[in-house]
């Protein structure tokens, strides 16, 4: 194949990546155009929706936020030489990487309570927050694994280097290791934010008001079937808009990082 005909080959796929980019948008704009009624009532709707997916975006990052704390906690911990530790390190990521979220979800919604005292006062404890943990906890598992394989990944020289230089080996982890994990963590980290954020649906199942569950209850309040198909169509547009970039971020930076 000539060098012409790659490149062409490349900007066909690149207009079909960027086609799929806005055709769903697109579907939306042509459906209620062509319904002025239908356009009327997405309008109305619109703020609702996007209260509910402000939600999703909370969740996801505080999720991703408290899963990576632990994670990187326990893929170091995976490493260390007591078995009082690394066993039951191990067996937690081995449980959660391979437990259903929306179980996960479940399980966290209804083993803590729905309000907390302290100091003799009853603080509620929102679903939200526990849908929260409940997607924390599969993520730790992963970043758990992430950040256990980039340790390993490194070469044992960079170790030697470190004792070398006068380091103890937890000076040599947080000094030397530790930074160039990051980089070679980055890109599956960024595929566990992907998977995570579209796994905060799975929120609406235990009542907490997200996008899906925002379009639900718009479809009960409108009963029109076309609506109902636009509010699904506008909950798939949102999780792809906020999904889609991260998985081309991702890729990038794993050719980046390959080529580097």
């Amino acid at each position: 194949m000539t060098t012409a005909s790659l490149s062409i080959s490349s900007g066909s796929n690149r207009i079909l990546r960027n086609g799929g980019f806005l055709a769903l948008p697109l579907i939306i704009l042509v459906w209620s155009l062509a319904d002025p009624t239908l356009g009327r009532e997405v309008l109305q709707w619109i703020p609702y929706l996007a209260s509910g997916f402000m939600m999703n975006i909370v969740i996801a990052v505080l999720a991703m936020a408290l899963g990576t704390l632990v994670g990187t906690i326990f893929g170091i911990l995976q490493l260390v030489p007591y078995r009082l530790v690394r066993y039951p390190v191990i067996g937690y990521v081995q449980l959660f990487r391979n437990a259903p979220h929306l179980v996960l979800i479940f399980a966290t919604t209804y083993i803590f309570p729905f309000e907390i005292v302290i100091f003799g006062n009853y603080l509620p404890f929102p679903d939200w927050v526990k849908a929260v943990i409940g997607l924390a906890i599969p993520a730790s598992a992963y970043i758990a694994e992430i950040t256990r394989g980039a340790i390993l990944s490194i070469p044992t020289t960079q170790w030697e280097a470190g004792k070398g230089l006068g380091f103890s080996r937890n000076q040599s982890l947080r000094w030397i290791i530790l930074p160039q994990c990051l980089r070679r963590s980055l890109p599956p980290w960024m595929n566990v934010a992907a998977s995570i954020t579209m796994g905060t649906a799975l929120a609406s199942l235990v009542g907490v008001h997200e996008l899906l569950h925002a379009a639900t209850d718009a479809s009960t309040a409108v009963r029109r079937m076309d609506f109902t198909i636009i509010a699904y169509i506008v909950v798939m547009a949102a999780f792809f808009l906020l999904c889609y970039p991260i998985s081309r971020l991702t890729r990038r930076l794993e050719a980046r990082f390959k080529a580097a």
